[in-house]
């Protein structure tokens, strides 16, 4: 595929755009669950204090409400809300009070912009079809999504339900490209359940052996829609093997040296999230060298 410097650069800035949306989007919906939870259980005293900082983002809708400081509770301008360009002018800090704003948003521009360009440069299939390029497109999509999955679990443990479903929702809309542009249905449709048993169904096994203590059940559900995006049991095995050989690389150091203790919570859904991208952009390279090793 010939590269366009062109195409990079528009496919970066429209994903600085969507990484800008993805940030906005995170504490809503954690503001969202913190009301939840304040009505379903007592909440500890850190929670107690964020959601005393993020209530005034429940007032509203997560997609009709207006950006605003969450200290001073400024309404940010548009040339507030520059992707990047505003934070780095700004120094990181509110216009109005000062107060810094964090480098979670940034960091989301910048993550999902470069998903974006690494998608359209290592796109292992051909843009020659409306149907090839929808494919792109639901990708791309996807990872605005995996992006708020990433964080939020990082930072709380949970996958947010709504993130969860919205991604099964694309994965199936994927299948549904494929299927439409495929002469072997059936094929496509038993590559899919392996897809699905390898990065949701083994989960599931676990999580019922661990009564839920070794994985929770937001993996499941992210590992069902990564299989539909996926749509290919050898994909989905990369998958699988690259997220928890880069949980082993990240898991094992830390408890050497103590950081983490046997009973740690550690998010495995950025780990799920990283193996998924892999496989899904170098993952047919993979197994095509893997097969030419054999072929020897």
């Amino acid at each position: 595929m010939n590269i366009s410097i062109f195409v990079c650069v528009a496919v970066g800035l429209f994903g600085l755009c969507l990484g800008s949306f993805a940030g906005a989007l995170v504490w809503r919906l954690r503001a969202k669950q913190l009301l939840k939870d304040k009505s379903d259980i007592e909440m500890s005293r850190s929670e107690k204090n964020e959601y005393k900082r993020l209530k005034k983002l429940t007032r509203a809708s997560l997609l009709n409400d207006r950006s605003q400081c969450l200290d001073c509770s400024y309404q940010l301008k548009w040339y507030d809300l520059i992707p990047l360009f505003s934070w780095v002018v700004l120094k990181g800090r509110c216009r109005k009070c000062h107060e810094k704003i964090g480098y979670l948003e940034p960091m989301l521009e910048v993550g999902v912009a470069v998903f974006f360009i690494l998608s359209y440069i290592l796109w292992p299939y051909p843009l020659d079809s409306t149907i090839s390029i929808l494919r792109l497109l639901v990708w791309m999509i996807s990872g605005v999504g995996l992006a708020i999955v990433f964080v939020y679990d990082l930072k709380w443990f949970l996958i947010p339900n709504r993130v969860n479903f919205t991604i099964i929702g694309i994965g199936l809309i994927n299948i549904l490209l494929i299927l439409f542009s495929s002469t072997n249905k059936i094929d496509v449709l038993l590559n899919i359940v392996g897809a699905s048993i390898i990065l949701s169904g083994l989960y599931y096994v676990i999580y019922l052996i661990s009564n839920g203590k070794w994985i929770g059940f937001g993996d499941i559900k992210l590992g069902l829609g990564l299989s539909f995006l996926l749509a290919d049991w050898k994909l989905a095995f990369i998958a699988l093997f690259a997220a928890n050989f880069i949980g082993c690389l990240v898991v094992i150091p830390s408890m050497i040296t103590g950081k983490l203790k046997r009973d740690s919570r550690i998010p495995f859904g950025p780990l799920l999230i990283i193996g998924f991208v892999i496989a899904g952009l170098v993952g047919t390279y993979l197994i095509d060298v893997y097969m030419s090793i054999l072929l020897i």
